[in-house]
């Protein structure tokens, strides 16, 4: 029961017991983990019910669903064709947008205000000047 100190006298624990045996922790093949996450993914569970249902924490199955991102778990054929979110991708070649030549000018409406500037106007000058359109014209 553990050491009591009451002044008088010292009382210790006569006898202990070790417990031997699994640590608590469980060691899941990638065929059950697969399994698991990719239960978490069919469509109306939540992953706290999954996570529950088979004694692991929500956090675990989610570095599972990562993994099968990656391609380091299998999805079971089960699962596999169900829709999924598409991969963004971006472009980075994508083209510049065109540049005006030296010659065209530039005109912008805010409500009844006509603002006209010629291509070589400052960008923060002609920014000032559109902010105060529109609060003129609201």
């Amino acid at each position: 029961m553990g050491v009591h100190l009451d002044g008088s006298r010292c009382v210790g624990v006569s006898r202990l017991e070790v417990i031997e045996g699994p640590s608590g922790r469980r060691r899941r093949t990638k065929a059950e983990r697969a399994r698991i996450a990719a239960e978490s993914m069919m469509p109306g569970v939540t992953v706290a019910d999954v996570a529950r249902k088979h004694g692991t924490t929500r956090w675990q199955i989610y570095d599972w669903r990562k993994q099968i991102r990656k391609g380091n778990l299998v999805v079971p054929e089960s699962v596999a064709s169900l829709p999924v979110f598409a991969e963004l991708v971006v472009d980075d070649s994508a083209t510049a947008a065109p540049v005006a030549s030296a010659g065209s000018d530039l005109e912008i409406v805010v409500g009844d205000i006509v603002i006209r500037a010629g291509a070589g106007a400052d960008e923060e000058q002609l920014t000032r000047v559109i902010r105060a359109a529109r609060a003129a014209a609201s």
